[in-house]
Formats: structure tokens, sequence, C-alpha cells
């Protein structure tokens, strides 16, 4: 059975929302985990139930726990926030399938290289008040020109883990 969402404006709630990143380094002895602090969003469900949006990161807010390792992801070799300082995602369609699971094509850029990615997201709560989906994903850090590797301790992708909550803003 497919649930509807009511069609309109919607609103990230960057204040019950999360975004957050981990990636296997030191040989994958070690798990690095980060997340994003500020975060914005803006989408609109069609009256034919497909949904489009925008979300975006602040760079310059992802948080390690370890002030060093925050700024070199922020340098050149990584995300390099004095040039790009946003990630966003434009999602070109999102369709509500089988029960509570959400269809999402669009496109990924970071560090001024866009690339295209689909995922599948989890209606997790609807209510009066809003709707949450949680996805979780991975992407090749090098198809974003995150190539660097000293004496190869990165290996493999990065998975991205987010719990989306949007308010409906009008009709």
């Amino acid at each position: 059975m497919t649930v509807a969402v009511e069609t309109g404006l919607w609103q990230l709630d960057a204040t019950a929302s999360t975004v957050g990143i981990r990636h296997r380094t030191m040989w994958g002895l070690v798990t690095v985990k980060g997340s994003f602090g500020a975060l914005s969003g803006t989408g609109e469900v069609r009256p034919d139930g497909s949904a489009v949006g925008t979300l975006t990161f602040d760079v310059a807010s992802l948080d390690t726990g370890n002030a060093k390792r925050d700024t070199h992801l922020r340098s050149a070799d990584f995300f390099d926030a004095d040039h790009h300082p946003e990630i966003t995602f434009a999602a070109r369609g999102a369709e509500l399938r089988d029960g509570d699971q959400v269809r999402v094509v669009g496109q990924l850029t970071v560090r001024g290289i866009s690339r295209p990615l689909s995922l599948t997201a989890r209606l997790t709560d609807r209510d009066a008040a809003g709707l949450t989906l949680d996805t979780e994903f991975s992407v090749d850090r090098d198809q974003f020109g995150m190539g660097w590797n000293q004496l190869g301790m990165i290996r493999g992708r990065t998975t991205v883990a987010a719990a989306l909550r949007f308010v409906r803003t009008t009709g």
C-alpha cells in the first residue's frame, strides 16, 4: 500500500536532522566518523505525488571530533572548503513506493564536481508536523577529486547516513 504525502512546499528542520559520514582509514583498522552541523534544504511534493528538492551541507561544519583532521578535511586535499564551501544534493525526482520506501534520483555536487546519485530512503515518521526520511548510501570520493591517500591509508567508499526531518510550509 502506498501512503500519500501532502502536496506543497516543505522545509528541512535542521535541528531535527543529521547527516553523517564514516570512512575506514589506517588500512581499514580505524573508522573515522563525522557529521555536518549546518544543513539546509527545501522540497516540493507535486500533485502527482512526485517530489523535488535541494539539500545543502556547509563543508566547514564537518566535525569528526579531531580539530587537526577537520582542518585537513577542509583543505584542498579533500573538500577544498575555501573554493567549494557547500555540498549539494539536488533531488530531481522522489517517489514513494511500496509502503515506506522512497526512490530518490538526483545529483550530488562535491568540490564543484556533479555526479548522478540514486538512492532509496525510508519514510520513518509521518505526522501532522512533518515527515522524516532515513537513508544510507556510499560514494566514491575519487569521483569528486578527493584522491588524497598518503601511504595508501584510505581505501574504499565513504558511507553517508542521513535522517532528514521536513516540515510542511504551504499547501
